[in-house]
């Protein structure tokens, strides 16, 4: 058994920013399929989309605090 076989990863964050965006927008196209589909719902559907669509609003600014992290160790 060789022992590079066991040697981790290096931790390559160069592309980071670029698919923390693609999410923040496949999150926000998510978003207004929700919206789109609430027309169609009853009321417990449009509460759970609702609930869901809050829930993806925290995560787009989770991702938008860690791009403006990761942008900074970028340019240190």
């Amino acid at each position: 058994m060789s022992p590079d076989k066991n040697k981790p990863k290096p931790d390559d964050r160069s592309d980071n920013v670029e698919k923390m965006q693609h999410m923040i927008q496949d999150t926000l196209e998510n978003m207004e399929e929700a919206e789109e589909t609430m027309e169609f719902s009853d009321e417990i559907g449009k509460e759970q989309i609702l609930a869901k669509n809050k829930r993806r609003k925290e995560a787009i600014e989770g991702f938008r605090e860690e791009i403006k992290d990761e942008s900074q160790n970028q340019n240190k």
